[in-house]
């Protein structure tokens, strides 16, 4: 946890459940509320006009979202949705900021949770922009198990569908496909049951 859960509570947090799919705010929208997720995995993306998907990043339990956008008077420039049926401790904007003044420790970090996830996103972005799509899925393989600290050969469950991997690296699901397959033959994954081990 970002932030412990009965500060939260006792700064006048409530717990509110998402279904999986359910939107928690909306790109446009107003930041109005500090999200930390109990339990649960949401994508922060967004949609283009085609309707194509394009994933920002997966925080689950433990994680805040958006909490810089509490910081700017800017709309949202991202949704986030439900992957999974999800609990989120949720407190107004005003009381979150009151708890982050008064106590410089959960700024600092705040802040150092806030610096990881921006080093991240630029180690994706980088990932993401390689001309070469087996190379763009294996970067991106890559930076999710170091980030999840698995270091052994077909040690980490890709948790995500072949769909879902397309929307993090802005390629269609076909090539994901065969992406995949291909890094199979070469003994760089393995599929067992429909997921993917790297």
């Amino acid at each position: 946890m970002i932030i412990d859960e009965e500060l939260l509570f006792d700064s006048g947090a409530e717990l509110i459940l998402y279904p999986a799919n359910d939107f928690i705010f909306k790109e446009g929208e107003m930041p109005k509320y500090y999200f930390q997720i109990r339990k649960g995995t949401v994508k922060i993306n967004n949609y283009h006009e085609d309707g194509r998907e394009i994933i920002q990043s997966v925080p689950f339990d433990g994680h805040c979202i958006a909490e810089s956008s509490l910081f700017i008077d800017k709309a949202y420039p991202v949704n986030a949705e439900a992957m999974t049926g999800c609990e989120i401790v949720r407190l107004e904007k005003a009381r979150f900021l009151e708890l982050i003044s008064s106590s410089p420790d959960l700024l600092s970090k705040l802040y150092s949770y806030t610096a990881e996830r921006m080093y991240y996103r630029h180690v994706m972005l980088n990932n993401i922009s390689a001309p070469d799509p087996g190379t763009k899925v294996k970067r991106v393989m890559d930076c999710m198990k170091s980030y999840n600290q698995y270091t052994g050969k077909y040690s980490y469950q890709f948790p995500f569908t072949r769909q879902h991997l397309a929307s993090l690296t802005g390629l269609c699901v076909e090539t994901v496909i065969r992406v995949v397959k291909k890094m199979e033959k070469e003994k760089t994954v393995r599929i067992q049951n429909g997921k993917i081990f790297y």
